[in-house]
């Protein structure tokens, strides 16, 4: 099955040679799913001719804001758009669980509570699960007919679910501990409070749950492949 990634941010550039960028993150995480992958780095207005040239898509996170004015927002909304009601499956990660909620009629803005970075605890749907995090905005109005599939005590909306066509979640399963403290080292220092940060580098090292997400993606989208649906009763 086909998988259109479309990148809307770049790792930091020293990170990009030893630990790969976005997309190459997304490759491991979902790698022996089944799944193949052409990306478009939508940031730079690079899209694809239509949504079918891809079965299912997944859109990546960004250190930009969606309600920023950068030209590929209003684009990529409307990308979301048509390929939500094409009926394909959708995965959003961070930037991608935002850009998704507000395409779809939600709000996002910046957390009043400030970054969130490093491990988190979720709460997805009873079960508790370890994932790295990396954000400061966060959707806080999810939109009509969407449901919360994770939360923690910092972000209401950590995980949302459309129906069994769309999800996703505001952490970063894709991100292992050495790119974290890489963020820290590139992106972090003078930016994010010292304490956050310091927290984040003490919590290093435990248990993720990262390959729960990933199989979470994958059947999202096996059960929208084409060979799933032709096997469908009719």
């Amino acid at each position: 099955m086909k998988i259109g990634i479309l990148q809307t941010g770049q790792a930091p550039e020293p990170l990009r040679e030893p630990l790969g960028d976005y997309p190459d993150m997304f490759e491991r995480l979902l790698e022996g799913r089944g799944l193949e992958f052409a990306t478009w780095h939508v940031e730079g207005m690079e899209f694809p001719d239509s949504h079918h040239d891809a079965e299912g898509w997944l859109i990546t996170g960004s250190r930009h804001g969606v309600y920023e004015d950068h030209a590929f927002i209003a684009p990529l909304e409307a990308f979301i758009r048509a390929a939500f009601a094409a009926g394909q499956p959708i995965a959003g990660i961070c930037f991608g669980h935002q850009i998704m909620a507000q395409a779809l009629g939600g709000q996002v803005a910046k957390y009043d509570g400030g970054w969130v970075v490093g491990a988190q605890e979720y709460d997805f749907e009873g079960t508790r699960l370890v994932l790295n995090a990396w954000h400061q905005d966060q959707v806080l109005r999810p939109p009509e007919g969407a449901r919360v599939i994770a939360t923690n005590p910092g972000c209401a909306y950590a995980g949302l679910a459309y129906g069994d066509q769309a999800l996703s979640v505001q952490a970063h399963p894709e991100f292992d501990d050495q790119f974290i403290a890489g963020l820290i080292a590139t992106r972090g220092r003078g930016v994010v409070p010292a304490d956050l940060l310091r927290a984040a580098e003490t919590r290093q090292g435990g248990a993720r749950h990262s390959d729960r997400i990933a199989a979470r993606i994958a059947h999202l989208f096996h059960q929208h492949s084409p060979s799933a649906t032709a096997s469908e009763p009719s």
